[in-house]
């Protein structure tokens, strides 16, 4: 049952990563070949902001010269393992976000995204 997952059970794990000093080009590159909307951004696996193709679409074609740490988003929403994944379902769609990053201490642990919440609500009603 949903109600009973967390965090921990649904995150993924492998999360695909950028530094603040990387370009923006290189990260945009990075999104499309891992085929993912978005990065964490870490220094050493503290989490310190986020990167989305979105972003970088609204920031223009100047933008990619830039580096990361220029043009992350820093007031980030944040769940640690233990946060009931009801919980997480709410944040997503009152704030509308589409991915939400797992920390421990700061430190990036895992990243919840629209897709790991409809592979939990498709499957949890298996046993």
């Amino acid at each position: 049952m949903i109600e009973k997952l967390h965090a921990k059970d649904i995150m993924i794990q492998e999360v695909h990563v950028t530094s603040p000093t990387d370009l923006v080009a290189a990260a945009k590159l990075k999104m499309m070949r891992c085929n993912v909307g978005g990065l964490p951004v870490v220094e050493e696996k503290h989490l310190v902001g986020i990167i989305t193709h979105r972003d970088v679409l609204l920031a223009g074609g100047e933008s990619l010269g830039l580096k990361v740490g220029d043009l992350m988003s820093k007031d980030l929403q944040v769940v640690e393992k233990d946060t009931p994944v009801m919980v997480i379902t709410r944040i997503m769609a009152d704030k509308g976000f589409q991915r939400i990053p797992v920390v421990e201490d700061g430190n990036l642990v895992g990243l919840i995204t629209q897709s790991s919440l409809i592979r939990a609500l498709a499957y949890s009603g298996e046993s």
